[in-house]
């Protein structure tokens, strides 16, 4: 896997890899001029991503009805440089009629197997907290 960023002014970046799609990355100390999502915060979008699709692949070979997934984290870092996550709390909210030892399982698998993001953030020290909710469609 390769990846680039190439700078375009201020502390705003283009990003890319393999698949050719491009992202714009920005770490502006001043949010009112930020255009893109900053390092930081790309890493918590990458672990809910990568969590949430194994989420939907374990719950459909389980073949549950799920009709929607949102998976929302929180995350608090270090006031010390490097400024590391601490604590992240993530929280599932599936929507169908999910059978809730179904939903547990696949969280399981997901932060304990398959996410590597969760995983290696982990081995890092971050305490990663899990919550999840089953909502009718």
């Amino acid at each position: 896997m390769k990846a680039r960023v190439r700078w375009v002014g201020n502390l705003t970046f283009i990003g890319s890899a393999d698949s050719g799609h491009y992202i714009i990355i920005d770490h502006a100390e001043n949010k009112e001029e930020q255009m893109g999502s900053s390092p930081t915060e790309l890493l918590l979008q990458a672990m809910l991503s990568c969590t949430a699709s194994d989420i939907v692949n374990i719950l459909r070979k389980m073949r549950e009805p799920m009709e929607g997934l949102e998976v929302r984290a929180e995350g608090f870092r270090s006031k010390d440089y490097p400024q590391l996550f601490k604590e992240i709390n993530i929280e599932y909210i599936v929507k169908g009629k999910v059978n809730p030892d179904s939903l547990a399982k696949a969280i399981s698998l997901s932060q304990e197997k398959y996410c590597h993001i969760s995983i290696a953030l982990k081995r890092s020290g971050t305490d990663v907290r899990v919550t999840s909710r089953i909502e009718d469609a």
